[in-house]
């Protein structure tokens, strides 16, 4: 589903008189008619492209197709866009989301044609600058004659010289008014970013648990440590005093023997 986030209609005028009888001073007892014709529509269409990177309050910044990066600001809470048939918001939009806009522009010529037609009695001529009519309803209406202005008199064209007071005279302006009309519709659609890859049926899953980590140890004293001997320290005494031992042990072992 798409949808329409904006319209907007564009009128550019431009007159042009295609034959103009009198320039009216007064637009009573003058009869008007309008008609409009159109011409074959023109249809253009044009498609972006971007993808959310980043979404915050009504701020919404996108990445266009080009490789651009677009910061729309104050994004209006009306706006929505139709992902997957459901209407979204501005605060509903994630990042990754892929969104198009297609504009479509119908460019439609016309043409609006205005008929003014007037019919009276000559009252009273100025020529060649204008005229006073008497109309239907009897009221005296003065109009502005253009320059080199013809009129039929009983068949017969005059110009401002040849109308005389009591002519009965029937005046038509048609002015031509083209026009274009422009006419632009917006629809915005999303899409949801895709879901991660599914592994391989002959793949085994492996799910990572959480291994506590236990405390470090406490904090102890160090052993003392043993006292070094001094540098002049030696094994040379204890050597000694085991061979005074031995002696004295064999002089003891002589002098028992010589008594026995």
């Amino acid at each position: 589903m798409k949808q329409t986030i904006g319209k907007e209609s564009l009128s550019v005028i431009g007159i042009a008189a295609i034959c103009t009888l009198f320039a009216v001073a007064m637009s009573a007892q003058v009869q008007t008619k309008t008609t409009t014709s159109t011409d074959q529509p023109t249809i253009q269409t044009a498609v972006e492209r971007a993808e959310v990177v980043y979404v915050t309050g009504n701020d919404l910044v996108v990445k266009m197709e080009d490789g651009t990066i677009r910061h729309i600001a104050n994004v209006p809470e009306s706006a929505k866009v139709t992902v997957d048939g459901q209407q979204l918001g501005i605060h509903d939009l994630k990042p990754g989301m892929k969104l198009q806009r297609t504009i479509t522009t119908t460019t439609t010529p016309k043409t609006i044609t205005t008929v003014k037609t007037v019919t009276g009695k000559v009252w009273h001529v100025n020529p060649p600058l204008s005229v006073i009519l008497t109309l239907e309803d009897g009221t005296n209406q003065q109009f502005k004659i253009p320059k080199g202005q013809k009129f039929t008199v009983d068949g017969q064209m005059v110009d401002a010289w040849g109308l005389k007071k009591g002519m009965n005279v029937s005046a038509t302006k048609v002015v031509e008014e083209p026009i274009t009309e422009i006419e632009k519709q917006r629809k915005l659609t999303g899409s949801m970013p895709p879901a991660p890859a599914a592994p391989p049926a002959d793949m085994p899953i492996l799910i990572a648990e959480a291994t506590p980590v236990p405390p470090p140890p406490a904090a102890t004293a160090p052993a003392p440590r043993a006292a070094n001997l001094p540098k002049t320290g030696s094994e040379l005494p204890l050597i000694g005093l085991l061979g005074f031992f031995s002696i004295a042990c064999s002089l003891g072992l002589r002098a028992f023997r010589s008594l026995s």
